[in-house]
């Protein structure tokens, strides 16, 4: 499974690929470059058969928790 995360710090914006097995790539990205990232290696909806980020999670039912 490949996890893409956006990491942002005071100066710069990046973004984070993790694969399982290997050390995490960051590096630098504008907005534009994340989401297409983003866009190439995540789906946006269920495919049979694909499990992707957002396959378990039911959207718009719950309620973030408050900490």
């Amino acid at each position: 499974m490949v996890v893409i995360r956006r990491m942002v710090d005071s100066k710069q914006s990046y973004t984070a690929i993790f694969l399982p097995g290997e050390e995490a790539r960051i590096f630098p990205t504008s907005e534009y470059e994340h989401f297409r990232i983003l866009q190439i290696y995540k789906q946006d909806k269920n495919y049979e058969g694909i499990h992707n980020d957002f396959t378990d999670m039911d959207f718009g039912t719950t309620k973030p928790s408050k900490h």
